[in-house]
């Protein structure tokens, strides 16, 4: 579980719900079956990503620290590099089978999507300069995760009336504009916490080239931009009036975001990330369904 780092999981499938909810109140239009299909292959790839995250941050590590001994799940249980290679390239292949499955029935904008997809998760943490070694990795696992999974549903569960157009792009990056900064910030608020140790290892995140400072800032800024989007999205009559519901969370969230802008500790104030993403993505999700039956 920590390898494939489950806990983390909130990052798609909220995203991925959203879409079915939005698809439904914008559309009236679901097919479950390829919703099904599509679940199973991001998640499947989504736990590969992370499996291969630590085993490149495994491999790559430096022997100056005890990150390889102590921290990495790889090397702190001795676990077995080919064996953790296999599951991975099964679990890859899987899941791209499956997507192109998906692909044959609902046209080819699937595959530039899901190929798009794809890179990112591939080359976040491989290659000579891994997207999460390099100040890029915010405005990749944000955008990939939290719009292009939201995306890819809506079009999936619409695609016999989809139409490529900004007005309807636009709708959609609105509507999962929460998920996606949110998204933004666990992969910022780890970089915060782990600035010391990702400089060891010769990664050289936003946060080092902003500050820590500068980075916290900008970690209290998305958090805002998250809400006033989700407030905008009822204003633009793309979501209904019940997902201001999810406003009652708000002290919760603001009480993290000053537990996390006081301390930075990866073992103590990291999980304020992941308790803002899950808290504010599940009361999205949950106060929009709460809609859908009385449609």
């Amino acid at each position: 579980m920590e390898l494939v780092e489950i806990k983390a999981k909130t990052a798609s499938v909220f995203p991925f719900l959203l879409g079915a909810c939005y698809s439904w109140f914008n559309y009236r239009s679901v097919h479950l079956g390829l919703l099904i299909l599509f679940f199973a292959a991001m998640f499947i790839f989504n736990m590969s990503v992370d499996i291969l995250d630590n085993y490149n941050d495994y491999r790559h590590a430096t022997e100056t620290h005890e990150y390889k001994r102590k921290t990495n799940i790889i090397g702190r249980e001795h676990l077995s590099l080919k064996l953790i290679f296999t599951l991975m390239a099964v679990m890859i292949s899987v899941s791209a089978v499956i997507g192109f499955i998906l692909a044959y029935v609902v046209g080819w904008p699937l595959l530039v999507m899901g190929g798009l997809c794809y890179l990112v998760g591939i080359f976040y943490s491989s290659g000579p300069r891994p997207l999460s070694s390099l100040p890029l990795g915010e405005l990749f696992s944000g955008p990939t995760m939290g719009f292009m999974i939201t995306l890819i549903c809506v079009y999936i569960n619409t695609y016999q009336v989809f139409t490529w157009d900004v007005e309807t792009l636009a709708k959609i990056l609105l509507i999962s504009l929460p998920n996606t900064l949110w998204i933004s910030n666990l992969m910022l608020a780890n970089n915060i916490c782990d600035l010391d140790e990702d400089e060891k290892n010769n990664r050289y995140t936003l946060v080092h080239y902003l500050g820590k400072s500068q980075s916290l800032q900008l970690f209290s800024v998305m958090n805002i931009i998250a809400i006033l989007a989700i407030i905008a999205s009822v204003g633009f009559k793309i979501a209904p009036w019940t997902v201001l519901l999810s406003l009652l969370t708000l002290p919760f969230i603001i009480k993290q975001i000053a537990v996390f802008l006081k301390e930075q500790n990866k073992s103590k104030t990291f999980v304020c990330a992941i308790r803002i993403l899950a808290v504010g993505a599940l009361s999205q999700t949950v106060s929009f369904m709460i809609y859908i039956p009385f449609i």
